[in-house]
């Protein structure tokens, strides 16, 4: 069957209060924040939260992330806050990390795939926040991109993916980090990672030292964004390679990695990240120019899984798979 999305004027702009007004109204709006820009609407707005899935394609046992402006907010949306979970808030809220609670039934089938959970999130972003506080409710919001191609990160990157089919763009920068924030299920007797991302295994671990990552395969109804289905992937075919001696040197092939390709200028886009934390600032980025450029294949040079190497891992390896 083919989709059917109402076509949409896209109003862009760069007044918080007047991509609010639009959220006042029922209806979504994409925002930067310093992992990625995320598309949001009013949490328990079930037509808004129904305009998200449709405008990204978005599978419905797919889990949104609610966005928080302050603190407070958690009342209304979760029914207790561990003892673990406040550590961890009081060291990385706000920042680029999701923690997952028992949800309060104010909280809506729809924003958690019909899970007694939810993920919540408060942006370090200094625009998201203020967004999100004119918007008088939290925020339910996965990335805004459809689904299963890279996350944006610049508005530029919404624009060519949503375009009409929303109806309000929040102007911002580029996204600081570049990938997703850091999942934590808080709801067990110990924080457990679901989805590595812009906190590092590491620096929970220095606040919770039992926090874990889940290395399970998935099986029944994903409790966290980004566990379940292909995403991040550009429409060339993703390749992993230890080194890029094992890349050709081709026009139609573009690599990005620490090491550099011996003869850059022969392929039809190289880029060399200085460190890890370059190399997942960039690898959207770099996907999407790729389409851009009409590249066929891609190739990305893999990294130790550590610190915010696990996180680029998880991304490169969804990319890859087919």
């Amino acid at each position: 069957m083919k989709e059917t999305v109402p076509s949409t004027t896209t109003h862009l702009t760069e007044d918080p209060e007047t991509a609010a007004a639009f959220v006042k109204r029922g209806e979504v709006v994409a925002f930067p924040t310093e992992t990625v820009y995320g598309l949001g609407g009013a949490y328990n707005n079930p037509n808004a939260i129904a305009s998200i899935f449709a405008a990204k394609s978005r599978p419905a046992d797919n889990p949104l992330i609610v966005h928080i402006a302050a603190l407070h907010q958690l009342d209304d949306l979760v029914k207790t806050i561990p003892p673990g979970a406040n550590q961890l808030i009081e060291a990385f809220f706000p920042g680029p990390l999701t923690l997952i609670f028992q949800r309060n039934s104010t909280v809506p089938d729809l924003v958690t795939a019909g899970l007694d959970t939810v993920a919540i999130r408060m942006p370090a972003h200094r625009l998201a926040r203020t967004f999100i506080d004119a918007c008088d409710v939290p925020v339910a919001a996965p990335s805004a991109n459809r689904s299963g191609r890279p996350s944006p990160t610049s508005w530029q990157d919404v624009y060519t993916d949503l375009k009409g089919r929303i109806p309000c763009i929040l102007k911002g920068g580029l996204s600081d980090v570049g990938i997703e924030s850091t999942v934590v299920d808080c709801t067990s007797s110990e924080p457990l990672v679901l989805r590595a991302g812009g906190i590092t295994l590491e620096a929970l671990q220095e606040i919770a030292p039992t926090t874990s990552l889940y290395k399970d395969k998935m099986t029944g109804p994903a409790r966290s964004p980004g566990m379940k289905y292909r995403h991040y992937a550009p429409k060339a075919a993703v390749s992993l390679v230890e080194e890029p001696t094992y890349v050709p040197a081709d026009q139609s092939i573009a690599y990005i990695g620490r090491t550099p390709h011996p003869f850059p200028e022969q392929l039809g886009l190289h880029l060399h990240c200085s460190d890890t934390a370059a190399y997942a600032y960039e690898l959207f980025r770099f996907f999407r120019r790729s389409d851009r450029a009409g590249i066929q294949q891609v190739f990305c040079q893999t990294v130790t899984r550590e610190g915010l190497g696990t996180a680029l891992m998880d991304r490169l390896e969804k990319a890859a798979a087919r």
